[in-house]
């Protein structure tokens, strides 16, 4: 690791810890050189996930691509942030234990619309009519019969 102050390679680490969730190590090191001190974090490389998109094409898997949705979906709703970044942190996890290099987008927003339902109604609704494409009202209207069938 090179330092950033003076460029020296040789360093020694003083401090190591795990981050709270396992993911990261914090490392505390030493340049030999100059003496002083800076910090580096250790991740695990992770193999991308490709999205499937509904005309064919391929793209990365984005958090903030996810997050944004959702985000939109629940504004002006009674929905911290905080229980947005679970939801997007349990998805991202569960599409990694799936051992697919692959997911088609459908399946993406499918989890998602379940997740939301459960949470609130209304960002349900919101994310549904964008992800499932409503065309006019009836199609807001037959949704929120279904919705209110299974209450």
């Amino acid at each position: 690791m090179k330092c950033p102050f003076c460029g020296e390679i040789n360093n020694k680490v003083i401090d190591s810890r795990l981050s709270k969730d396992g993911d990261v190590i914090r490392r505390r090191r030493e340049c030999i050189l100059c003496s002083r001190r800076f910090t580096t974090y250790e991740h695990i490389e992770e193999i991308p996930i490709m999205i499937i998109k509904k005309d064919g094409r391929r793209e990365v898997f984005s958090r903030e691509k996810v997050r944004s949705g959702i985000q939109r979906a629940c504004e002006k709703r009674d929905i911290s942030m905080n229980v947005i970044d679970a939801i997007v942190d349990e998805l991202e996890r569960d599409l990694r234990e799936t051992g697919k290099k692959e997911i088609p987008s459908r399946d993406i927003g499918e989890r998602i619309i379940n997740r939301l339902h459960e949470l609130d109604d209304v960002a349900y609704v919101r994310f549904a009519s964008v992800y499932r494409e409503f065309k006019d009202v009836n199609d807001f209207v037959s949704e929120l019969k279904s919705l209110l069938s299974q209450q």
